[in-house]
């Protein structure tokens, strides 16, 4: 199932045949730069299961994002609910995206995720999306930004789910925009 088109990208459900580029990403030093660690081939198989379930269950979740000409995947972007209570309320929707390297710089990641904040605030008629990432991250940042997200310091988190022993990468950035702001944003734009 299509989620969205951008010109360049198709946002779709997962396939079995994209199991290798999930586990690639999920185990590439550089993508994975700011997590505590890799998942090897059977870690990352337990996630694209688990996330295939978790879409097809609730309609949230990673999809594929794929290459619109040849639908080949180059990595995903979602919009996922998030379990970060007390940091986040129950039922805050994320967005996020991991790409395979020799992806990088292209603008995908930026296409896709104004797609689907188009999605979330036009078909799913959610009132905030939020995105995070580790305070040295620029890249992700510079897309948050990008995609008309604002820093919200009040809402700066320790990550419970990065340990102890990552000190550098425990702290993280909060970044959101209204369904206000969007539409504010997208009448400006157009």
């Amino acid at each position: 199932m299509i989620i969205c088109e951008t010109p360049r990208l198709i946002i779709r459900n997962w396939r079995e045949g994209d199991r290798d580029l999930f586990a690639e990403i999920n185990s590439d030093p550089k993508v994975m730069e700011f997590f505590p660690f890799r998942r090897d081939r059977a870690a990352a198989d337990a996630l694209f299961d688990r996330n295939a379930g978790t879409i097809a269950e609730t309609g949230f979740g990673f999809f594929a994002l794929a290459l619109r000409d040849i639908d080949v995947p180059i990595g995903f972007c979602g919009l996922a609910r998030t379990h970060l209570e007390p940091h986040l309320p129950d039922g805050a929707v994320e967005i996020g995206w991991r790409l395979a390297v020799s992806h990088w710089g292209k603008g995908y990641v930026t296409e896709a995720a104004l797609a689907l904040l188009d999605h979330g605030f036009g078909e799913r008629n959610l009132s905030e999306i939020v995105s995070f990432a580790v305070a040295t991250n620029a890249r992700s940042i510079a897309v948050m930004r990008r995609i008309g997200m604002r820093p919200d310091p009040s809402r700066d988190f320790d990550h419970p789910g990065v340990p102890k022993t990552h000190q550098h990468l425990r702290r993280h950035l909060l970044y959101a925009i209204t369904a206000d702001d969007w539409r504010l944003g997208a009448k400006t734009s157009t």
